[in-house]
């Protein structure tokens, strides 16, 4: 639970979620911060009124206490994105005051009504719409629909140029009281690197395209502080993470980093032996592996390696003429997450029949991932030591074949 002064009069608040399912659906292994802002003129505002998880409402109101301000002064409650780890405060917030305006998109609006029955004033507002605070806060409006949400808007303080920025431009992992970007270490940096792929591919990559529209538009923005509603914010150098933003944007297409990502499962350890055998020799090679089991790890940590891999190397057997139906479900998400255009090889055992291709080629054709396979290896049973030297072989031409593209 933190709070601080980000710049005059602009303040963030801060809570840390730990072992959650976000969204119902995605492992936290790091946790993630859900932040909310208030920015002070001659009024107040509230932007993002965050989450009514259990405890969360009570620590905000106890952080507002800390900063002075008391909930009754608030005005108006931005809601940048309805999604309710954004909104989820409303209910509580009318206990304590009951008077404020809520300030939302036109999509919003509606959510609104749906989500919360909501019976207070409703600002809505559009593309470089501003609100007067007076004191020289002026906020400027900004629609970055599907992002990830249709109803998705940021708010650009002009005064100083603090684009609170909603989803956009954030990142898992929890936050200490150190969050802004100057005051991180190298290393620091690069585990919020490592949590914002994970975040991009797990709740934004489906949505691309999107983000490089709203990309585009902060390109004309004066930012100077990028203040998103997850993760740290960025006062030193906001461009860092809108260049990451762009490349994993750019990834969603295919052709990303110089790794491989290999997904693998096994029933019985047939194919775990032309999975080792596998993994030795990328382990010789000059490229970057990461190494996933199914159902082990999860769709996330499986979502984000893929993200960043040009390769991708499915090891599973056949399971009653069908795939492994944990590597099934794992591509389903990979699908719908639009992660499309890898270059890809597949091998695994089986034991009566095969026809993992079959379902393994309905999946891709699906969902319109244009993954480009080089020929398979099936064995029936163990692997023999022709099978493990072919797999060799396919592995040279999937490295050969990133090499081409990158």
């Amino acid at each position: 639970m933190n709070y601080k002064e980000i710049i005059d009069n602009v303040y963030q608040l801060s809570v840390n979620i730990e072992d959650i399912l976000f969204e119902g659906l995605w492992e936290m292994p790091n946790g993630v911060s859900i932040n909310s802002y208030i920015v002070k003129g001659e009024k107040t505002a509230l932007i993002d009124g965050v989450c009514g998880w259990d405890g969360v409402p009570e620590k905000l109101l106890s952080l507002l206490d800390k900063l002075d301000i008391d909930p009754k002064s608030i005005e108006y409650l931005i809601v940048n994105h309805m999604e309710p780890d954004h909104s989820g405060w409303i209910e509580a917030f009318k206990e304590v005051n009951p008077n404020f305006k809520v300030v939302v998109s036109k999509k919003g609006a509606e959510l609104l009504e749906a989500f919360y029955d909501n019976n207070n004033d409703v600002i809505i507002v559009k593309d470089k719409d501003t609100l007067d605070l007076g004191n020289g806060h002026t906020l400027e409006f900004v629609e970055m629909p599907n992002v990830h949400w249709p109803d998705t808007i940021a708010t650009l303080d002009r005064k100083n140029g603090v684009l609170f920025s909603c989803d956009a431009f954030g990142s898992f992992g929890s936050v200490n009281e150190s969050n802004f970007d100057d005051l991180l270490t190298s290393e620091e940096i690069d585990f919020y690197e490592k949590e914002t792929v994970r975040y991009y591919s797990n709740i934004i990559g489906a949505f691309s395209l999107p983000v490089k529209k709203a990309i585009e538009k902060c390109k004309n923005l004066p930012i100077k502080i990028i203040a998103p509603g997850h993760g740290i914010i960025w006062r030193s150098n906001p461009n860092k993470i809108i260049e990451d933003y762009s490349r994993y944007a750019s990834y969603q297409k295919g052709v990303a980093e110089r790794e491989i990502t290999l997904i693998w499962g096994s029933m019985y350890g047939m194919t775990q032996k032309a999975v080792d055998y596998a993994i030795k020799e990328l382990e010789k090679k000059d490229i970057k592996l990461n190494v996933h089991r199914v159902p082990e790890d999860s769709w996330g940590t499986i979502l984000a390696s893929v993200w960043t891999s040009t390769g991708v190397i499915l090891a599973m057997p056949t399971y009653e003429y069908k795939m492994f139906p944990p590597m099934a479900a794992a591509l389903e998400e990979l699908g719908k997450k639009k992660a499309v255009g890898r270059k890809a090889f597949r091998f695994g055992s089986y034991g009566w029949s095969g026809g993992a291709q079959r379902e393994l080629d309905e999946i891709i054709d699906k969902y319109k991932m244009n993954w480009e396979f080089i020929d398979p290896v099936e064995f029936k049973g163990s692997p023999s030591e022709e099978d493990l030297s072919l797999i060799g072989q396919r592995i040279e031409e999937l490295i050969n074949e990133i090499n081409n593209v990158l």
